[in-house]
């Protein structure tokens, strides 16, 4: 008699969607991390044996995709065109999340009224490296060097090189691509068996979150954070919800509800390429994409798209102006989405990027550098939004190119149920 009860647990556990399971798990760990306190970092490895899991699919998973992901395609004229499609889009939506964060700054005056001081020594500058350095760091010296340190520029340089070059021999080609192809679905399973404990890990991550940052040091700067978060939310909703509406007319509630679980994985470890894998995985199994488009698109936005990162810049510059009394011009405004939107393309993939494009932009308008320091102690609050926001951006994106190029199953894409 025990026997039937025991087996209807886990059918039970099987039956909840991936993205509820990881909901639960943030949201237990939020709580379980402030009634704790410091206390909680004895949750911290969960969430690293997490964090590692998912690192550990990354680089395999990205370089197998692409070269299958190109190999499949066996048009460079369409390899072109869908580059070229990903590439303006992410420009576009970066121009309108600087935009709704300069809005959403001007409108709710986060700085009026707050008094803070900063240390000049915390906030050093950081130069953005020239578009020749980012041209010559494009092409990797020794592949097998980029593919161990997981430079995943020069892996997509290299991943793409290869898939082209398997294509235009033509049938001697063919036997690599197979390996390629059963390489790639053995690690679209491994995903998903590392999955199966993201709720433990995303529990950790947040337990861990939570017990760190105490009242005394999100009070003050509230208002701020509630405004990135405000926009970022707004640029979700508004912007990318409606691109799919309007150039890929399809149901945006769907794409929503498809990314739930990369969206959850996003927020909990901040990391846009740590996500990646469970952004192929929602793009090819929730969404329908094809693997050649979702393998291809994915990986070049986790390296170039930073909306997030383009709504904290706006939202960030305008605080601190506000901070220290500095009146922007219309012209600042204006200097400062185009600057952010072109520094997102110049520091993409370098670590610190996100600083390095800030202090770009202030410099650009005249802020103290210095002032960096002052949002220094809830960056890792704003991260965790920001890059929800990228990985929803590259998702949304990889959609709208999807459904472009003819290998978006809308059958998959509107289907009601999404595990």
């Amino acid at each position: 008699m025990p026997q039937p009860a025991s087996s209807a647990r886990p059918g039970l556990w099987r039956r909840i969607p991936l993205w509820q399971k990881i909901l639960a798990g943030l949201i237990l760990g939020t709580l379980v991390g402030s009634l704790m306190g410091e206390q909680a970092s004895v949750f911290k490895p969960l969430g690293d044996i997490f964090i590692s899991a998912i690192k550990m699919l990354i680089v395999p998973l990205v370089f197998s995709t692409l070269v299958v992901g190109i190999g499949a395609m066996r048009d460079p004229q369409k390899m072109g065109r869908i580059g070229a499609r990903t590439i303006a889009l992410y420009l576009i939506t970066t121009a309108f999340a600087i935009a709704i964060g300069l809005f959403a700054s001007w409108l709710f005056q986060p700085g009026v009224g707050l008094e803070l001081s900063f240390d000049k020594a915390s906030a050093d500058a950081q130069e953005a490296p020239s578009l020749i350095e980012i041209l010559v760091g494009l092409v990797p010296q020794n592949p097998v060097d980029a593919l161990a340190t997981g430079n995943i520029l020069q892996i997509i340089v290299f991943a793409i090189g290869l898939g082209i070059s398997l294509t235009l021999i033509g049938e001697k080609g063919e036997p690599v691509l197979k390996v390629f192809e059963s390489f790639a679905d053995a690690m679209v399973k491994l995903t998903s068996l590392v999955m199966a404990i993201a709720p433990f890990g995303v529990f950790g991550l947040i337990a861990n979150v939570a017990g760190s940052y105490g009242a005394e040091v999100l009070l003050p700067l509230v208002k701020v954070i509630g405004v990135v978060y405000l926009a970022c939310v707004v640029h979700v909703l508004v912007v990318y919800s409606g691109l799919l509406a309007l150039l890929g007319r399809l149901n945006p509630m769907r794409y929503l509800k498809g990314i739930l679980d990369a969206l959850v994985v996003a927020y909990s470890s901040a990391s846009s390429s740590g996500t990646l894998p469970v952004s192929l995985r929602c793009a090819t199994k929730n969404l329908g994409i094809s693997e050649g488009v979702a393998g291809f698109v994915l990986p070049v936005g986790a390296t170039i798209n930073m909306d997030g990162t383009a709504i904290y810049q706006g939202v960030v510059a305008v605080f601190i102006a506000q901070l220290i009394g500095v009146d922007l011009s219309l012209a600042d405004y204006g200097m400062i989405i185009v600057t952010g939107t072109l520094a997102s393309i110049g520091t993409a993939g370098v670590p610190g990027a996100g600083l390095i494009m800030l202090s770009i932009v202030m410099a650009q308008i005249g802020l103290p550098l210095e002032a960096l320091a002052v949002v220094a102690g809830i960056d890792r609050i704003l991260d965790m939004a920001r890059t929800s926001v990228n990985v929803a951006g590259d998702l949304m994106v990889t959609t709208l190119v999807g459904k472009s190029e003819g290998e978006l199953d809308e059958d998959v894409y509107n289907a009601t149920s999404k595990s």
